[in-house]
């Protein structure tokens, strides 16, 4: 499943790079927030399943999805769900570099943690047809 492929390799980067940069003077903490309804997506301007932030920034450049079998199992409809990019390779789960990588750039950047956009977000389709079939199936 993409959602537990991507929690493992987030872990395994977290705890690849945490050493080096706790010798630096840095703290990596994970805040783990589980989208499960339309209202938390809203709040939290999710954009695609999924999601991994550093300092409130994507670590992806752009969103692309393809079809997720297990996703559209759990809630009984067609879903598509997040395939991350790296060099040109679309993955269903984010390399671990990739992940390392967005962590060492956010931290030298120097930007320190950023408020969500105040951009006007509206909630993607996939995201209203999963959560909409999720809460019909559980009726």
């Amino acid at each position: 499943m993409r959602c537990q492929g991507t929690e493992t390799n987030l872990y395994d980067a977290v705890n690849e790079v945490s050493t080096v940069l706790s010798e630096a003077g840095f703290e990596i903490v994970v805040n783990k927030i589980n989208i499960n309804s339309r209202e938390l997506a809203i709040k939290n301007h999710f954009l695609s399943s999924p999601t991994i932030r550093v300092n409130a920034r994507d670590i992806a450049l752009e969103v692309k999805e393809s079809s997720c079998k297990e996703c559209g199992d759990l809630c009984g409809d067609s879903v598509d769900c997040r395939v991350w990019v790296q060099d040109g390779i679309e993955y269903t789960e984010p390399p671990k570099s990739m992940i390392i990588n967005a962590i060492l750039k956010e931290v030298y950047s120097g930007h320190g943690s950023i408020p969500l956009s105040n951009e006007k977000y509206e909630i993607p389709q996939n995201l209203i047809t999963f959560f909409d079939s999720l809460k019909r199936k559980k009726d």
